[in-house]
């Protein structure tokens, strides 16, 4: 049995890598960084997680662990970690101003739809939209990046619409690579909480594909799929605003929590089967 789960985890591992070594080697990443950040990510892990209750985590303890020596884990522990924290903030406000101008009563049209804003001035504009859910940023550099993303367009008059119910980075490759170090790294916490033994509650992960479908179909597929998630994405927004602490500070509860949802869509060609 131990057999056949290391080897479904190794190919496991493989299937993993095999994109994003495929982006590493177009970005011009080398093996030695890669191993370098891998050996990174051992080591924190085994300091951070796998240590004993009340007794300080040794360097020999996390070498045996890892299977690095002593001195590789000194040298790793030296390294620099990579920071993208600068990133994560603007991809965060950009995204808390588009889930808030879809949601919030006071820049919603009589429809219901977000409506069109005054760049400033009283009342529901795009400043006051971008101070109350995007902090102390500049509000041009929060207009700036949510046109040049084709997020937001500009009227001849000046005001500002909203064109994509999503905010999706489509020039700043750093914050391309923010989401994919956080989508990709949620969704492999939850399968590995799902695969640990005696699991109360496991976390919800489906997926549902087929492996024969037309070149036609997938347009029409792509439609669905990104009209209906986006619906359902909505729905869990306006329910998680509601009770997230931050917005509303009078909500009780004890704990600190961060917890959410992700969709995500995926095709691949396969060859045509002879007949």
């Amino acid at each position: 049995m131990g057999t056949t789960i290391n080897q479904a985890l190794s190919a496991a591992i493989l299937r993993i890598l095999r994109p994003l070594v495929r982006m590493l080697l177009r970005k011009g990443v080398s093996y030695g960084t890669f191993a370098d950040l891998a050996k990174w990510v051992y080591v924190d892990v085994a300091r951070q997680e796998f240590g004993i209750d009340r007794r300080k985590q040794s360097t020999s303890r996390v070498s045996i662990l890892t299977g690095l020596t002593r001195k590789e884990v000194t040298r790793v522990q030296r390294l620099p970690r990579p920071d993208d924290q600068e990133s994560a903030e603007r991809y965060n406000r950009a995204a808390r101003v588009i889930a808030a101008w879809r949601r919030e009563a006071d820049f919603l049209d009589a429809e219901g739809q977000p409506a069109v804003l005054s760049v400033s001035g009283k009342g529901a504009s795009f400043s006051e939209l971008v101070h109350r859910f995007s902090g102390d940023i500049p509000v041009r550099a929060i207009r700036d990046e949510l046109i040049r993303s084709g997020t937001v367009g500009k009227l001849k008059d000046g005001r500002l619409h909203l064109r994509d119910r999503a905010y999706i980075p489509k020039t700043s490759e750093t914050d391309k690579f923010h989401i994919l170090g956080t989508d990709v790294s949620y969704l492999i916490s939850t399968i590995d909480h799902n695969l640990q033994p005696d699991v109360p509650q496991p976390f919800f992960q489906r997926k549902v594909a087929y492996d024969n479908l037309s070149n036609e179909i997938l347009m029409k597929f792509r439609k669905l799929t990104g009209r209906t998630a986006q619906a359902f994405l909505e729905k869990i927004d306006r329910w998680l605003a509601r009770h997230d602490r931050d917005m509303n500070p009078d909500i009780a509860g004890t704990g600190r929590n961060k917890a959410g949802i992700g969709i995500y869509y995926f095709e691949e060609h396969s060859p045509e089967e002879d007949t």
